[in-house]
């Protein structure tokens, strides 16, 4: 049996034009100095093909087996019509469900490089492996931090931050501290934020402040949006999903007309079909957080 090394093509990790990709994690239940049959067009991932060396592993490439993951594009958007395109390039790809699997998660990374999606939304601990799967795609990973109540400590915030960072989140969703800001502490939201907002960006990410407005009045919208802002937060967002309600057209143009026009606005939640993306973007959203993406862009 020849050696992994020998028998592996390099992929040089960027996805080819409508290959299927091979991730580390498919060779999990494979036993060491074993074979794994693939697509003869895959693509093996470079962390799939670390994993084969270490372990032995030898690829073989067969007509008739199935992709391991999703086909995975890095050509022209196959998004049908011109606006629908233009949209793409502003929304969050998100799948934040507690019950995602990881076929699920593969399938929103293939759709989000088809597409050419703004990001793909995750909980962190999806992180490193939707990092290799964009990997050269240019669609970047996005974790969620402090998800989705916003309670815990900065301390932990800061290190889900580091950590989604290291694993090569480039932009980072975080819940404030809603409680904080209903009770009239203001400063442990605007230090709250800055802290995580640091630790994003000495990690080379972003960071979105999730301010949850459906549990707010419109006098703690304008709160949030402030201290947000001072804090040195990159984007203001409107909700997780999972507070009772989603993105308000009003609510986003409350945020817009607090913070001017220069802070970037995130709008997310409930957000369906192309209509409802065209009126939060009017009401002065730049970035919009989607589950229905691919029906949006191509509706």
């Amino acid at each position: 049996m020849s050696s992994a090394s020998e028998s592996r093509p390099r992929s040089g990790g960027r996805p080819r034009p409508g290959k299927p990709l091979v991730s580390g994690d498919c060779l999990r239940n494979v036993p060491n100095g074993g074979e794994f049959a693939i697509a003869i067009d895959a693509i093996i991932t470079p962390l799939a093909e670390e994993e084969a060396h270490r372990r032995n592993i030898r690829f073989t490439r067969k007509s008739g087996v199935p992709a391991h993951v999703p086909a995975a594009t890095t050509s022209a958007p196959s998004t049908g019509d011109a606006r629908g395109r233009e949209l793409a390039a502003l929304i969050d790809h998100t799948i934040l469900a507690p019950d995602a699997t990881a076929a699920q998660v593969d399938k929103i990374c293939a759709e989000a490089i088809e597409h050419h999606f703004a990001s793909v939304c995750v909980h962190g601990s999806w992180i490193p492996r939707v990092a290799e799967i964009l990997h050269g795609s240019g669609v970047p990973p996005c974790a969620v931090i402090g998800f989705p109540h916003g309670n815990a400590t900065t301390e932990a915030k800061v290190h889900e931050a580091r950590r989604a960072a290291a694993d090569g989140a480039k932009e980072v969703d975080m819940v404030i501290h809603i409680g904080a800001l209903k009770g009239g502490d203001d400063d442990y939201v605007k230090r709250d934020v800055a802290e995580v907002t640091q630790a994003c960006h000495q990690g080379g990410a972003i960071l979105k402040a999730i301010l949850e407005t459906t549990m707010l009045s419109n006098e703690e919208i304008e709160r949030a949006s402030r201290l947000c802002q001072e804090a040195g937060a990159d984007f203001i967002k409107t909700s997780t999903g999972f507070g009772g309600g989603g993105a308000k057209v009003e609510h986003v143009a409350l945020m817009r007309r607090t913070v001017g026009p220069k802070m970037d606005i995130k709008a997310s939640g409930g957000i369906r079909d192309r209509k409802t993306a065209e009126a939060m973007l009017a009401a002065g959203a730049t970035r919009l957080g989607c589950s229905s993406s691919v029906a949006i862009v191509t509706g």
